[in-house]
């Protein structure tokens, strides 16, 4: 049998981070979750409540504590960076940084984009921007995750991965109102602002970016790594997947030259190559599978 390890997940107590908690305590693994306190973790992993924000907090909460791995699923910024880099570097094995597909945001580019294509050794890291400002964190989040890639990957000597995970979809809890956002307009038959260049884009679905993390947890591989399910999907593919599932409604598409659209829609081309982690024997499935079934398990029975 294997042997438990000792894992720290920092935040990601909600969606996909909650699902990752719930395989690491099925595998039997000691699970400790670190956050301010918001929310318990599931029943089974240690509570540890601190500022990551905070050096002082941070360093405290854990005491001599030491992990097999850590698992950052709230690290934005390159000053959260330095701070984990400090306290942990020593006491952990591994160090799993959940990054994201918006490091690619100035990637314009046909062909699939590769992890090479955003070198973290060459991202210039500045501390003194206005990291702590709410809204400037919003605007910049890919900036912000840029960098913190970048903190890590200055060390050689501190063994990170960086899972850049894909647009996620599916699950009854998602939060961000995305899904809900073209259902609402599919009902009304109000208009679905679009670029006039609309480019598809890589998703992949909430419990497979769960299995992904769980998996990458035990691997020994570092540096940056694209998470997305097989395939690119439009626009027009989600909002047909979402009409399909409503009774009633009236998909309208209006093109814009200028001015705010619609989530899932973008001005460029940046969708994600797997192919590394495919290569590192991760099984990917096909976005056009699951699609449907994200789609039921987010709206629910419609009321219409």
């Amino acid at each position: 049998m294997r042997q438990a390890r000792e894992i720290l997940v920092i935040g990601g107590n909600r969606y996909f981070g909650k699902r990752l908690i719930a395989r690491l305590l099925a595998a039997g693994d000691r699970v400790t979750v670190l956050n301010r306190g918001s929310s318990a973790p599931p029943p089974g992993a240690v509570h540890l409540v601190a500022d990551r924000n905070d050096e002082k907090s941070l360093t405290a909460a854990l005491g001599s504590r030491t992990f097999d791995a850590v698992v950052d699923q709230v690290c934005y910024t390159p000053r959260q960076a330095e701070i984990a880099r400090r306290v942990l570097t020593g006491r952990t094995r591994r160090y799993v940084l959940t990054s994201t597909v918006e490091v690619y945001e100035y990637e314009d580019s046909i062909a699939p984009v590769r992890e090479p294509d955003v070198d973290a050794l060459n991202v210039a890291v500045d501390l003194e921007l206005p990291w702590d400002e709410q809204e400037f964190l919003d605007t910049h989040y890919g900036e912000g995750k840029r960098q913190a890639e970048a903190v890590f990957a200055a060390d050689p000597d501190f063994p990170y991965a960086a899972v850049r995970v894909a647009h996620v979809l599916g699950g009854d809890d998602d939060f961000t109102g995305r899904m809900a956002h073209y259902a609402s307009r599919i009902r009304s038959g109000a208009p679905i602002a679009v670029p006039v260049a609309n480019h598809p884009a890589t998703y992949i679905h909430v419990e497979e970016i769960a299995d992904f993390l769980f998996w990458a947890v035990g691997q020994d591989f570092t540096g940056p790594v694209n998470a997305a399910s097989h395939g690119l999907l439009t626009t027009e593919e989600l909002c047909d997947a979402i009409a399909a599932h409503l009774p009633h409604g009236e998909t309208v598409f209006q093109r814009v030259e200028v001015g705010e659209v619609s989530p899932f829609s973008f001005t460029r081309a940046y969708g994600m190559d797997n192919s590394r982690a495919t290569r590192l024997g991760f099984r990917f499935t096909h976005a056009r599978q699951w699609l449907p079934e994200a789609v039921a398990e987010t709206l629910g029975k419609d009321d219409d």
